[in-house]
Formats: C-alpha cells, structure tokens, sequence
C-alpha cells in the first residue's frame, strides 16, 4: 500500500511537472508573439513620423551633405585617408543639434512612449568613373559609428529602418558618386512592463492555472495520506480491541469449563470465587464495549449533565479515590485557589481526569501532583507526573481518537487509544481546553483551562 502511494506520488509529480511545464511554454509563446507585435506596431509608427528624417531640418541636412562632398573631395584628393574621413564623419559638429530635433520629434508624436534612438553609419562608399568603387567603410550596425541619438547600446534596441542615400558631384572634371547607408534603431524605456501589461489577463489565468493543479495536487496526495493513515488506525485499532477482548473471553472460557467440573459445584466457595470471575470479566467486557460506543460520539452530541460543584473538593474525592487503585503512587495537590464553584458534569469530567491520572502511570509515573490556579480568568487543572515524557513530534497526535504513543514500531502498554480522545471531548463540551507539555525523560504536564 505504501509502495503504490509513493509510486501514485511520484507520478503526479511528474504530470504536474509536465503541465506546468505546458504552460510555461505557452505563456513564453505568447510573450514572445506581444513582443514581436510591440516592434511592428513601434516600426510602423516611427516609420510613419520619420522615412525620411531630412525633413527635421534642411539646413542641418544641407550641412550633413556639404561634409560628405568636402570629405570625398579631399580623400580624391589624397588629403586625409579612411580614418580620417571616418573621425570627420562622426565627429561633427551638429550632431548634438540634430539629436535634440529628432528627440523633440518623438516626444511631440509618440507621447505614451518614453523613446531612446541611435542613427549609425553603416556605409560610406565612393564611386569614380575610371575607377572602382573605394569602400571608405562598410562595417555592421555598431553603437560606435552612431551619427545621432542617445542610445548607449544596440543590443536591447531593434532596427526602425535603413536609409540609403546618394550623392554626384565632380571635382577636377571627374565624376564621382557617393553611396551611404545608416539605420535608426530604437528602444522603448520599461518596454518589458508595457508588453507585461498587455499580457495581465493571460498571466493571471496561467498562474491561477498552476495555482489550482497544485492545490489540486496537494489536497489529493494529502487526502490519500489521511485516507492511508485512518486505515491504518483502524486495523492498530482491530487488533487492540482483539487483544484486549481476548483476555477476559479466554478468561470467561476457562472459567465457563471449571464449572462444568462437579467437584467445583459442589464446593460454594470455589463456585462462588468462578461466578464471581465470571462476573467481573463480563463487567470488564461491558466496559470495553461502553468505552467504544461513548467515543465514537463528539462533543456537541454529549449528552452533559452540569451542577455547581466545589471543583477543590470535587479533585480531592477523584485523588482520594486514586490513591485507593494505586497505593503505591505518590500523588500530591497544589491547590493555588479556594472554594471554586464551577458548573460541570461530575460524571464524565470524574472519568476524563482518571484517564488522564491512569495513562501517567501506564507511562511510567511514580510521583503526579494535581495543581489549580486562576489563568487568564480562567480556572486551570495541571496534572504533572515524573513519567517517560512525549516525544515533540507526537504531541500533536495525542488526542486522536485511537492513537497510542508507540516506542519504535511496538506498543508497550495496552489500551485502545480513546482515553486522551475522551478527555479532549469531554473538555470541548465544557468549552474547555487542553494543552499538553512534556519532553523525553522529564514528564509530562496536562493542563485543562475551564470557564470561570
């Protein structure tokens, strides 16, 4: 059975992997289709604001082409070579100008988006007639051959458009063209948050999605946990019951086939000592019976009949009679309060503290005192016993119905596992309360907090 949880288990575990997995993937698929829409729609509305940027301003244009004539003529020249016409290029001396103009442009026509722009020089290319083409620079898009902008990086940013322009001139009767491309790349500030976003209600679906099989997950392999350990309660609970049933039939048994013997009816005091056997085993078994039928009930369905009764007097008459069943227990009182009048069933609350005093000294007490004082307005029993002491991670399990503190995998003292779940239903119909302090070898300490 254990082995067929642990494989139920771990394969639920890897449907759940697997589905959220799934989901996963189709929530980064839709991410990536927004992402991809976000550039065009992006594209589309700067392509529209800006195919040609010359229109910013003509004479900054003007100036950009009369640079480009100086710089070819010279280098045709042999004046300045490649780099020099490199430097002349991206150092000029309007760029910051013409930055600002295109900035002001964006903000003026994309007012919901916070936009950063960078034009970069991929070409510079120079035609003469008797020659052939003298590629000044021909390089990929890099952030370092920007012309204009402020975009400090290409990586996070996408490509708007490319603009090839041309230029003919003629310097000492010789024709020449000059062929130049750059590209406008553009990146949206907290792009990501606007694509997040736009992307709210698949992402709450998706997680309420995962959230619910986990959930479903988690209440499954709990309810087959509990559902494994009530079967497991109820078969420790047959065989306790079978054992303890046991004793006093085979007693009745042997008891039923001595008087069958004619020498034992004919003598009163072994026939009387058999009935008399025979009496207390059935009472025994009464008793057993009447234990299980009064613990299958809970606490709102008791049936209480409460007094007013001197709760001082009312424990000494249940500690008097203790110390008759167990003389050689040393029982003591602590009685921090005087003539407390309290409204309880004298009759279940008499048998919940015995199951209380009875299982200390099931679990190894020689020495329990009964302590009452005033707690937070309310009237507190402590019975504190020098017994074996609860393990911590038990603690919690004690008041269960039929769970007994086991050592290891046996149990060492008989019973049914109802005498703690009884005193915690008894209290509860009081609206009471129990709580339990104990560690390994030092005792244990049950405290019951009843209204004042």
């Amino acid at each position: 059975m254990k082995q067929k949880i642990n494989l139920l288990i771990v394969f639920s575990v890897v449907a759940l992997i697997v589905l959220t997995t799934v989901q996963c993937y189709l929530v980064k698929t839709a991410y990536d289709y927004k992402v991809a829409e976000f550039h065009a729609q992006i594209k589309n509305e700067i392509a529209q604001i800006t195919n040609n940027y010359s229109d910013i301003d003509s004479v900054l244009v003007s100036k950009k082409e009369a640079l480009y004539k100086d710089l070819s003529e010279k280098y045709i020249q042999g004046k300045n070579n490649k780099i020099d016409v490199k430097k002349g290029i991206l150092g000029n001396d309007y760029q910051d100008i013409l930055t600002q103009r295109i900035k002001l442009k964006f903000e003026r026509d994309l007012p919901n988006f916070k936009i950063d722009f960078a034009i970069v020089l991929n070409k510079f290319i120079l035609y003469k007639n008797a020659k052939k083409a003298d590629t000044i620079f021909s390089e990929k898009p890099f952030i370092q051959n920007r012309l204009y902008g402020n975009l400090a990086s290409l990586n996070h940013a996408f490509l708007v458009r490319n603009y090839v322009g041309t230029t003919n001139g003629t310097f000492e009767n010789q024709n020449y063209n000059l062929l130049t491309e750059d590209s406008m790349y553009v990146s949206v500030i907290d792009w990501e948050m606007i694509i997040l976003r736009r992307m709210t209600f698949i992402l709450i679906l998706s997680l309420f999605s995962i959230a619910t099989l986990i959930s479903l997950f988690v209440i499954a392999i709990k309810a087959l946990i509990k559902q494994k350990k009530v079967s497991d309660v109820k078969t420790d609970f047959i065989n306790n019951i079978t054992h303890e049933l046991k004793t006093p039939l085979a007693t009745l048994g042997i008891s039923t086939k001595i008087l069958e013997q004619k020498n034992i009816r004919d003598n009163d005091e072994n026939f009387n000592s058999i009935v008399n056997t025979i009496s207390r085993q059935n009472n025994r078994l009464q008793s057993l019976i009447d234990q299980v039928m009064a613990n299958s009930l809970a606490e709102n369905e008791l049936e209480l009949q409460k007094e007013k009764i001197k709760t001082e007097d009312f424990l000494l008459s249940i500690v008097n009679d203790f110390k008759i069943t167990f003389p050689k227990i040393d029982i003591k009182t602590d009685f921090q309060t005087q003539e407390t009048i309290l409204v309880l069933d004298k009759f279940h609350l008499t048998t919940a503290f015995l199951n209380v005093l009875e299982n200390a000294v099931k679990y190894g007490s020689n020495q329990i005192t009964v302590k009452t004082r005033i707690l937070e307005n309310q009237f507190a029993i402590s019975f504190e016993d020098d017994g074996i002491g609860i393990a911590k991670n038990k603690q919690s399990l004690l008041f269960d119905k039929f769970y007994r503190v086991e050592q290891g995998n046996l149990h060492n003292t008989k019973g049914l596992g109802l005498g703690l779940y009884y005193v915690n239903q008894i209290v509860k119909a009081h609206q009471g309360s129990i709580n339990v302090v104990s560690d390994l070898g030092k005792g244990t300490q049950f405290t019951i907090l009843l209204k004042v």
